[in-house]
This record gives C-alpha cells, sequence and structure tokens, in this order.
C-alpha cells in the first residue's frame, strides 16, 4: 500500500472501482464512496470503533463490499495549517492499515468538513438526534466529494492542455 497525492490517485484505480472517503473519529469512523465515474461521494452507515483489529477487519470487509480501489481519509489538520495530535493519530491509522491492505490512501484536508456537514444536514432539516447519527458519514462524504470535485479540475486540465497541444 502506499500513500498517494490526488495528483496520482485516478492512474492507481483500476477501471470499474470505486473510491471511499473516510471521517476517522474516536468513537466512529465515517465512511462515503464513490460512483465509478468518480463524480458523487455517498454516505455509508458509519462503524463504531473498538479495537483496531476489530475496526481495520470491519472497514476493509465494508470497503471489499463497495468495490473500492483507493480510500481517501481526512487529515484533521488545525485551522493554522499546523499538525496537532489527531492528525498524528489519523497517520498512524494509515501506516497499521498499510500491513492489512495494498489500497493507496490520500490524504485530503478536512478543515471545515464536519461543520459543512452539520450545515448540510440542518439545511435539510435532519433532526438533532438522527445528525448525530448521520454526522461521520456526512462528512466522509463532504472529504470524499472535495476530492472528487479536485479530480474533475484535474481531468480538465488535462483536456485543456492535450487540446492546446494539438
Amino acid at each position: 500500500m502506499t500513500v498517494l497525492t490526488i495528483e496520482q490517485l485516478e492512474e492507481h484505480v483500476a477501471d470499474g472501482k470505486t473510491v471511499a472517503g473516510l471521517d476517522l473519529g474516536t468513537k466512529t469512523i465515517g465512511i462515503a464512496i464513490s460512483d465509478r465515474g468518480f463524480s458523487f461521494a455517498n454516505p455509508r452507515p458509519v462503524l463504531r470503533r473498538s479495537k483496531f483489529t476489530h475496526d481495520a477487519q470491519d472497514l476493509l470487509k465494508a470497503l471489499s463490499a463497495d468495490n473500492v480501489g483507493a480510500i481517501v481519509i481526512g487529515l484533521p489538520v488545525n485551522m493554522d495549517g499546523s499538525e496537532g495530535p489527531r492528525v498524528q493519530a489519523t497517520r498512524a491509522f494509515v501506516r497499521n492499515m498499510e500491513k492489512l491492505t495494498e489500497l493507496p490512501f490520500v490524504y485530503w484536508d478536512e478543515r471545515l468538513s464536519t461543520v459543512a456537514a452539520e450545515r448540510a444536514l440542518i439545511g435539510m432539516d435532519v433532526s438533532r438526534q438522527k445528525r448525530a447519527e448521520r454526522i461521520d458519514s456526512a462528512a466522509a462524504a463532504f472529504i470524499l466529494q472535495g476530492a472528487l470535485d479536485r479530480l474533475q479540475t484535474l481531468r480538465q486540465e488535462a483536456d485543456v492542455d492535450g487540446n492546446s497541444s494539438t
């Protein structure tokens, strides 16, 4: 398994595969899955965390069911751009996952993803209780959608560069 940049992601994902987005929390792991065209992020049920071994098995099983070829994981950078304990925990999670899967990971700056997800759920008039159940998967979808939007921009830039040189 490797850690890739967003620019390297698409060339490492086999045709027909999807991309997963993860929001790694202390109690849950929010999951979202892309469509095969890498256009839309779709939230999935959260995984309740216990021990790493159990969490990893549950996560890999869920990712396998959705034919995932790569993982975008939210990196909880502080608002000033510095990296605190949560970033270290996320990087440690990925290092531990390296031993269990060949799936590549992409770190994605997740600043304000939970805030944006909560605002979206409030905008949909989701009750406070249901928001608590869905917030991590909504945040994962927000993280993944940001990465998918960047992939789309990279494709468009490649098309422009490719067309202008002919």
